[in-house]
């Protein structure tokens, strides 16, 4: 058999054999270039120890020394080299306590776990087969070299790889080794949750994530995923469902694309379902909640299995959103875009379109046409670049201060309305518009107010010129009877100053210079105005102040 090996590993393999030494490809890269897929890795074995590996190429990184592996850098690639080794014993279920180096390939080909990965090929040799590899390939067989106890016992991880590889290939395990995987089952306890997780992601991301039941059945589940099986045998008795819960997703895994955020959602989006299930007098079932249940398990497995925080962001909020429904109209879909968000709206699509797919017969054409509506809508606000979220608001904060809104909660909240309020209708969102609502929201706010010790608001438009040179100016609002003060605010320079309603002691600071002209606007009590009883005052003296509604 020959196999076409890159010019890179060539290259490592001839240098080392130049300096006297066996080197072969071996591994994963062997068993898929057998079945004519591309290796993601080539791996590297060979009789030279890592001094001499490190004396015959330039570049090197020690990244596993102690146990023989060299990384040897050509360019931008990387390759592991590693010595032929014999292991000692493991105490870990994971390392070994010792390795020993041997100048036979045979004895390191004896240390891998399946016969499938134990196989090594140059130009010169060929294929080297020692377990029975390429007959495992040819029967579809997944199967460890040697005793699988012992293989197991070793490394417990290779429990869990066992049911990866199978549903990588597409081969069943082979029954002895299925029995040690039942067996040893347990012993993954002692497995670190960032190995789990990546086998995981592996089996859930392969063709064939449906095989994550037979992890089930061998006992994996029970220890690294004990949230599945308490969906298995769960029965939905409703006209929407024709499977169990756990059923029912293994069909959502296969009905989303080998994208690790959509197949970590299927795998949680129904597993709120047994705590939140109830039954009517009819003996039909209910799972209202499930959604939030199912989040809030996604959230706790995907932490203990120590996923990344972008990772538990976007699968959290697609289990809360997996069963969001709506009428497709423009106004529902930007909402709902708003409230999922943008880029993750087609993942919420897709996930939306597994769930219809895997459920019974009822309703399912019309459930999958309501999708399609949508996505068609959601293209559209896309391609008119109609606003759905604060960011394409035509005004900011900024612009809400200068309204006279100070910063904190309440022009926060504001933001939010003025986006529900175009999110209605995106031809709303100018900033014209946008401001003269908030202007007659406060304005009736302020009457609202006011109401409560019967005096009415209006806005009055203050104006006038520094005469001489002060250093601050300010204005000054006092009520003429008993000279109570209602309030008073400085004029910034070169700044329109911003309406506000003036009550006891509110101001912000600003300076003026000589001969300007300076505005403001403020919100006074009806009862205070000229004629009944209040009069403006400016400081320094000099200054010309005069009012008009």
């Amino acid at each position: 058999m020959k196999i076409e090996l890159p010019k890179k590993v060539l290259f490592i393999i001839n240098n080392l054999q130049l300096a006297g030494y066996d080197a072969f490809a071996v591994g994963g890269c062997v068993r898929d270039s057998i079945l004519a897929r591309k290796p993601q890795d080539w791996d590297i074995t060979t009789s030279a120890k890592p001094e001499a590996i490190k004396e015959i190429f330039r570049r090197t990184v020690d990244t596993g020394i102690e146990h023989g592996t060299v990384t040897v850098m050509i360019g931008k690639d990387s390759y592991e080299v590693t010595t032929y080794r014999i292991d000692g014993a493991y105490e870990d279920s994971r390392h070994p306590k010792e390795v020993r180096f041997t100048n036979c390939l045979e004895e390191d080909l004896r240390r891998r776990d399946f016969t499938i990965n134990a196989m090594a090929y140059n130009d010169d040799v060929r294929l080297v087969d020692v377990f029975g590899g390429m007959q495992d390939l040819n029967h579809h067989l997944i199967r460890c070299v040697g005793d699988p106890r012992e293989r197991f016992s070793e490394d417990a991880l290779r429990i869990l790889r066992a049911v990866r590889f199978s549903a990588q290939l597409d081969f069943p395990i082979e029954p002895d080794t299925a029995k040690a995987v039942k067996e040893l089952a347990p012993n993954l306890k002692n497995i670190s949750a960032e190995r789990i997780q990546t086998e995981l992601v592996k089996l859930l991301t392969s063709p064939h994530p449906e095989r994550i039941q037979d992890a089930c059945e061998l006992g994996i589940t029970k220890v690294v995923l004990p949230e599945w099986d308490a969906m298995v045998g769960v029965k939905q008795n409703t006209i929407h469902h024709k499977y169990d819960v756990a059923e029912h997703t293994l069909h959502t895994l296969k009905h989303v694309k080998r994208d690790k955020y959509l197949r970590l959602t299927m795998l949680f989006h129904d597993m709120g379902k047994p705590a939140m299930k109830t039954t009517d007098e009819k003996g039909n079932d209910h799972f209202k909640g499930h959604a939030l249940e199912s989040e809030k398990i996604a959230r706790t497995v995907l932490k203990r299995l120590k996923f990344d925080n972008e990772t538990i962001r976007i699968v959290t909020k697609l289990v809360c959103y997996h069963d969001y429904r709506m009428e497709a109209t423009p106004a529902n879909v930007r909402r709902a875009m708003n409230r999922i968000g943008v880029e993750l709206f087609p993942y919420y699509l897709a996930v939306r379109l597994a769930d219809a797919k895997s459920q019974s017969t009822y309703m399912r054409r019309e459930k999958i046409e309501n999708i399609v509506e949508i996505r068609n809508l959601y293209k559209q606000i896309l391609m008119e670049n109609q606003c759905v979220t604060l960011r394409q608001l035509a005004v900011s904060g900024r612009e809400l201060m200068e309204l006279g809104m100070k910063p904190g909660r309440e022009l926060g909240a504001m933001l939010s309305e003025l986006l529900e309020y175009v999110l209605d209708d995106p031809e709303r969102n100018t900033k014209e518009n946008l401001c003269k609502y908030v202007k007659e929201k406060m304005e009736k706010e302020t009457g609202e107010d006011s109401g409560k010790d019967s005096r009415d608001f209006r806005l009055y438009e203050i104006f006038g010129t520094v005469a001489d040179c002060p250093s601050v100016l300010f204005w000054s609002i006092w009520k003429s009877a008993g000279n109570q003060p209602v309030g008073c605010f400085f004029h910034a320079h070169g700044r329109t100053a911003p309406e506000q309603q003036i009550s006891g002691g509110n101001y912000a600071p600003g300076a003026d210079h000589c001969g300007n002209v300076y505005t403001g606007k403020v919100f006074l009590p009806v009862s205070l105005s000229h004629g009944s009883g209040f009069c403006i005052n400016a400081n320094p003296s000099g200054c010309t102040v005069s009012e008009k509604p």
